[in-house]
């Protein structure tokens, strides 16, 4: 483009080749005088007259629609679904070629289109009238001889005749209207479309002719800025290009962690300012994090990616705590068990790992009906594989159910066989018991480890399926403080390959630190200054092996993670009629066999029995021993009036000496009229104490 040729921006960018980006522009003139500020999308742009503009992106964002009768303006988005017609010039063409070479789009396909001559034309012995239509169906080339254009004229009762035009006749010809529809995205990629104008097809009856202009979203940096602009093309200033005459002129271009892995590696290392601070800043608890503000200055060395362990610890009193462990990681681990509440969870685990073997840590009662088996605490089960089972169903027509169960052998203790023992019985011994546990199941379950060696934590995560529980039993002796010792269990949650810039800070440019680049949203620029060690002698660097997190960043880890996983399965539905018939005979037998149990308190309902007003039941006679022995009369407290209405309980502690004496009770009963709540003693109750004390004393 020319470099001396001041342009609207909104005309510029819409003619601007975006292959050829980036392109430096100048501000010549326009609304925005000089120093004056404004605020676009949340950002302050600033144009003064000689300000450098470096154009790194375009974007078409919307088309301007300007109405020609009344200069009214409105947007469209580039998605919009109507269709346009293009509104013929009035201004007449001077020759065919012209007409011609203004064509809307190429010329072939444009055919056929529609032209009028206002003036009389005679092409040999025809002779056509002003203002006759003729529709240019084609394009004839001879060699050696002039370009026509094959058109169609219709004559009287619908008949046509075929004329040739050379293209250099002269006249005025006018355009017709064109049946051709175009939509918006048509419109603006067509540097000639652009020009032309247009009416909407809504109806019949919509004549609004329209001038159709394209909105670009323009990212641009300028020399004296930091940030990246963003701005519309239709602001009303005026631009020159200058990129040949300022190809010297440094811009401080931002760059994020993304573009900078997209660097060549030969660009690191390098220094660098910081001129976005991160964003997600909660979601890490390292030293360092503190350290990226704004302003401040980092030493790239080197990208790469690595292998990062995301651990995590089990709650209790403590909060959980988070960290991302690199598998440089110089501690030894121990396995732990692993607790499962379900059949569907040991499920899930055999298929991780073969060989599951697990201890009942909770008796679980047979069901017959739901296929539960019979489980004792210390039990010891090796599951085997996934299978199905059949349930036999309840009421009269006995409909069987097939489920997913988990077949398992019940390991058997190992017991010291006798030496008579044959063969075969030791065989017999060493069978396993078959159990078939249906996955919905409930359980307590604790794994049984074969091992207890000492892992690295790059051997865990490779052997052995995860989730996975661990215990850090030595140290990393080259941290200063290793955290991860003090927990009784870890949980190895997954590993992420994450590509990571391996960054210091230059007043320690050994102590590294590694910079998840998909995890921090930060912005910065590369800087002329030195590195800070002599050229050409790159320190010995100690990268940071742990990093807390926080439980932000792991839920987030969680949700990458996640997969659309099938839920643990259901008890199979049981017939509700069937169960209320079967509860209710069951409650009937239970209230024909239940027995009231033995109790050294007394009931509420039977506590009114021991007052005066009411009248006392009969206790049930002593189980006859085996000297038929007959047990004494209780001894009577209540005065003679009560002997007509109630009988004294027996004593059956106190033996009679003469057992063969089977005379009824004396009988005592309540008072009812009686307006005290003391008892009376009368002489039949001294004679019963005497002859008690002298059965004692026997």
């Amino acid at each position: 483009m020319a470099g001396t040729v001041a342009l609207p921006l909104q005309e510029y960018i819409a003619s601007l080749d975006q292959t050829s980006l980036p392109n430096i522009l100048q501000v010549c003139s326009g609304v925005y005088f000089q120093g004056s500020v404004y605020e676009l999308s949340g950002s302050e742009v600033c144009f003064s007259t000689g300000d450098l503009i470096k154009v790194i992106g375009v974007k078409l964002q919307s088309v301007s629609c300007e109405d020609v009768a009344n200069n009214e303006k409105f947007e469209l988005p580039i998605n919009y679904t109507g269709v346009f017609k293009i509104v013929p010039e009035p201004m007449p063409y001077s020759s065919v070629k012209e007409m011609l070479i203004m064509r809307p789009v190429g010329l072939e396909s444009s055919l056929p289109f529609t032209f009028t001559s206002s003036s009389k034309m005679t092409f040999g012995s025809l002779t056509l009238g002003a203002g006759k239509a003729l529709t240019v169906v084609s394009i004839e080339q001879h060699e050696g001889e002039e370009d026509q254009i094959c058109c169609l004229v219709k004559g009287q009762a619908q008949a046509s005749a075929k004329v040739c035009i050379p293209l250099s006749s002269q006249g005025q010809f006018y355009e017709c209207e064109s049946e051709e529809c175009y939509t918006l995205k048509e419109i603006v990629s067509s540097p000639t479309l652009r020009c032309r104008r247009f009416r909407l097809i809504k109806n019949a009856n919509c004549k609004q002719t329209l001038i159709l202009s394209p909105i670009y979203q323009i990212q641009a940096i300028m020399n004296l800025r930091k940030n990246v602009l963003v701005f519309p093309s239709s602001l009303e200033v005026d631009v020159v290009d200058v990129t040949d005459q300022c190809k010297d002129v440094d811009f401080m271009m931002p760059l994020s962690l993304t573009e900078i892995m997209s660097q060549p590696d030969e660009s690191l290392p390098a220094a660098v300012e910081i001129l976005e601070e991160p964003q997600n800043r909660s979601l890490f608890k390292s030293s360092w994090m503190q350290g990226l503000t704004k302003n401040t200055h980092l030493v790239l060395h080197k990208k790469r990616t690595t292998t990062l362990v995301v651990l995590s610890s089990l709650k209790g009193r403590k909060a959980q705590q988070y960290f991302l462990v690199s598998q440089q990681y110089g501690g030894r681990f121990r396995r732990q068990q692993r607790e499962f509440n379900s059949v569907y969870e040991l499920y899930v685990a055999s298929t991780q790992a073969q060989g599951l073997m697990v201890s009942v840590t909770k008796n679980c009662e047979e069901v017959q009906d739901e296929g539960l088996p019979a489980l004792s605490v210390g039990e010891k089960l090796e599951i085997v594989d996934c299978t199905r089972m059949e349930l036999q169903g309840e009421g009269r027509k006995e409909q069987t159910q097939s489920v997913e169960a988990l077949l398992c052998h019940r390991l058997q203790e190992p017991e010291d066989a006798d030496d008579d023992d044959s063969d075969e019985e030791v065989k017999q011994k060493e069978e396993k018991d078959v159990v078939l546990m249906p996955l919905y199941m409930q359980g307590h379950f604790v794994e049984v480890l074969r091992d207890n060696k000492k892992h690295k934590l790059s051997d865990l995560s490779k052997d052995f399926s995860l989730p996975l529980d661990v215990k850090v039993v030595s140290r990393d002796t080259e941290l200063e403080t290793d955290p991860l010792v003090g927990f009784t269990c870890l949980r190895i949650e997954g590993v992420l390959l994450e590509p990571t810039i391996q960054a210091s800070f230059p007043h320690k440019p050994d102590h590294c630190f590694e910079l998840p680049v998909n995890w921090l949203l930060m912005s910065v620029c590369f800087t002329k200054e030195p590195l800070p060690w002599p050229e050409g002698q790159c320190p010995n660097c100690s990268t940071e092996r742990l990093i807390e997190v926080s439980d932000t960043f792991f839920y987030e880890f969680r949700k990458q993670a996640n997969t659309d996983e099938a839920p643990p399965p259901r008890p199979p539905k049981r017939d509700l009629s069937l169960l209320t018939s079967s509860s209710k005979t069951s409650s009937k037998a239970s209230k024909k066999s239940s027995k009231p149990k033995k109790s050294k308190s007394v009931p509420a309902d039977q506590f009114s029995t021991l007052t005066l007003n009411k009248k006392r039941t009969p206790a049930p006679p002593p189980p006859e021993d085996s000297q038929n022995e007959e047990p004494p009369p209780l001894v009577p407290r209540k005065h003679a009036e009560a002997e007509k209405k109630g009988k004294a309980l027996p004593n059956t502690y106190i033996k009679m000496q003469d057992a063969q004496k089977k005379g009824p009770l004396c009988n005592v009963a309540a008072d009812v009229d009686s307006d005290h709540d003391y008892e009376t003693v009368d002489d039949s109750f001294i004679c019963i104490k005497k002859s008690a004390q002298e059965s004692v004393a026997f």
